[in-house]
């Protein structure tokens, strides 16, 4: 394998602002810690955290790289002294801690996946960030199980359409929101059960409808306070809300907390980033034998709605704040 150079192109932000405060800058290659692996990065997905930070509202944890980017894939072409599982030359995805937004980037091992058989870099780079989300917490804190109904709201982003695509495989029911009679459309088309506008459509009322009154099991939120009170009105018995993000606001000035106790509803929530580097791994492992096979069997792929070179990285976060996409967003690295 052909030396290293010693500088990349990377996407600086600055102090954070605006789209157009992204630049691409000069700046040496990363070094891998013992535990992680090197990657030339070949393409890197666009998500909702990179806007946050690129606003200054979601600082990368400690020893993180403090470039944007959150998930790649490409080639590893260094590893550490005690990273396991890898060799030279291996194409990989991987859920990165910042930095993918760059030619180069490291990532710890244990956050490594294998690109499913028959992907390409940009198919393969649509999967870490709402794959790892998703399992962890529609999965994890959520505990859906077959046969039982989830409300999924955005369900046309790209944590929406991994949540109907993964609750659809593993035999749960799917009500699922969006904004437009097109995105409802394409929730149908991906598998939803029931496909709600929440424009002209009340969304509780829905959730009855479908379930004959007996409401959903879990919600998978991303909206926040706006939806607090509601969603707990779709919850039925030990039903389970997993808070993911907060797109309509963190404080709740009336919440009713009643169906909490009548009905043992469970509220939680997480974010991704924070966890260490062994969690993030056994959703990793988690990944690779329930739902790699599903992936390299044609199934469970996420729609990527378009592909930017990495020089228009403007015009790629403008379309994420717009919300008019559906599914992912991914950016080439030449």
């Amino acid at each position: 394998m052909a030396a290293l150079p010693q500088s990349m192109t990377y996407i600086a932000h600055g102090a954070g602002g605006a789209p157009e405060v992204m630049t691409p800058a000069t700046g040496p290659v990363p070094v891998p810690r013992d535990d992680e692996v090197l990657i030339r990065v070949a393409a890197a997905g666009v998500n909702r955290p990179d806007v946050a930070q690129r606003k200054g509202e979601y600082p990368p944890p400690p020893g993180a790289s403090p470039y944007l980017g959150l998930e790649v894939a490409g080639e590893v072409v260094a590893v550490g002294a005690k990273a396991q599982g890898w060799k030279l030359g291996d194409k990989v995805c991987a859920l990165v801690n910042g930095g993918g937004y760059a030619e180069y980037c490291t990532a710890p091992a244990a956050q490594c996946l294998p690109w499913p058989a028959g992907y390409d870099a940009v198919k393969a780079a649509s999967l870490p960030e709402t794959f790892f989300t998703v399992w962890a917490n529609l999965f994890g804190h959520g505990q859906l199980k077959a046969g039982e109904w989830v409300l999924v709201h955005g369900g046309t982003s790209g944590i929406g359409v991994t949540a109907i695509l993964l609750a659809k495989a593993f035999g749960a029911k799917v009500v699922a929101t969006a904004g437009s009679a097109d995105k409802c459309a394409a929730m149908t088309a991906l598998g939803a059960d029931v496909a709600v506008d929440y424009r002209t459509q009340d969304f509780v009322e829905e959730v009855k409808r479908a379930t004959d009154g007996k409401l959903c099991n879990v919600v998978l939120d991303m909206v926040g306070a706006d939806y607090f009170n509601r969603n707990l009105k779709c919850l039925g018995l030990d039903g389970r809300l997993v808070i993911i993000a907060f797109l309509g606001g963190f404080s709740v000035d009336k919440a009713d907390l009643r169906p909490i106790m009548t009905r043992r509803i469970t509220v939680t929530g997480s974010t991704m980033r924070p966890r260490t580097t062994a969690q993030k791994g056994a959703i990793a492992a988690a990944l690779r034998e329930k739902v790699w096979p599903l992936l390299e069997a044609g199934r469970c792929a996420p729609p990527i709605f378009k592909v930017f070179p990495l020089a228009e990285v403007v015009e790629a976060h403008r379309l994420m704040e717009s919300s008019t996409h559906i599914g992912k967003i991914i950016m080439t690295v030449p």
